[in-house]
């Protein structure tokens, strides 16, 4: 998933609106983040051949360290923790360790028999969502919406910009995660390390920014 992360961050701003939008992105795309680490130390590996949309091109995905519902739970328990000691307040560590967890169990959904229980185990399961480019739509891009009119309805602008930058980040990462599900495979499969690290690090830098242009409701 993509923007299917990015709308559980939304939610978790309703659900939590003293934690920065940008640590809810962060922490929801955090097995992403590190794969594209374990992806340029070659810990992980992704091949990819000839077909349109991630369900077809994507041939090998071997991420047992980044996206095992094991490893992500160590993550998660990891990140919450980190939080937790910087900021004691639980509530905002629980949550945060939800969200990092929550990003195997949405994979899960979209992914057919790619997710990885734990490192070294044989089994993958998913439930291959992506393989179905209308059913996505359906259901990734309706929890894209409804996330989108909740977040809007928890937070308020703080002038102009908090309008405008949100649409044009929301309309490109529409057309991201669209060309994900029904496009092309990367036209250079050997970079896509790199160029997924930055495109992610923007992602959360924008949610950080956000955060600022963006206030939740009732916090004056």
């Amino acid at each position: 998933m993509l923007v299917g992360h990015i709308a559980a961050a939304m939610v978790g701003k309703r659900v939590e609106p003293k934690l920065s939008f940008g640590t809810l992105v962060l922490a929801a795309l955090l097995a992403d983040v590190l794969w594209c680490v374990f992806l340029l130390a070659g810990i992980e590996h992704v091949q990819i051949r000839s077909g349109l949309g991630a369900a077809n091109y994507i041939e090998v995905f071997e991420v047992p360290f980044s996206h095992s519902l094991l490893m992500d739970a160590v993550w998660a328990a990891l990140f919450a923790g980190i939080y937790f000691w910087r900021r004691r307040y639980i509530r905002g560590a629980v949550v945060l360790f939800a969200m990092v967890l929550g990003h195997w169990l949405l994979d899960f959904v979209a992914h057919k028999d790619a997710m990885p229980l734990a490192p070294r185990l044989s089994l993958h399961v998913g439930l291959g969502l992506w393989s179905s480019v209308p059913a996505t739509i359906i259901v990734e891009g309706g929890l894209w919406l409804l996330a989108v009119i909740i977040y809007l309805r928890a937070t308020r602008s703080n002038g102009r910009a908090g309008v405008l930058v949100f649409w044009i980040v929301f309309l490109l990462l529409t057309l991201a995660w669209f060309n994900n599900i029904a496009g092309p495979p990367p036209p250079n499969p050997s970079t896509m390390g790199i160029s997924s690290l930055i495109f992610f690090a923007l992602i959360v830098a924008w949610a950080y920014w956000m955060n600022r242009l963006r206030a939740a409701r009732g916090s004056d």
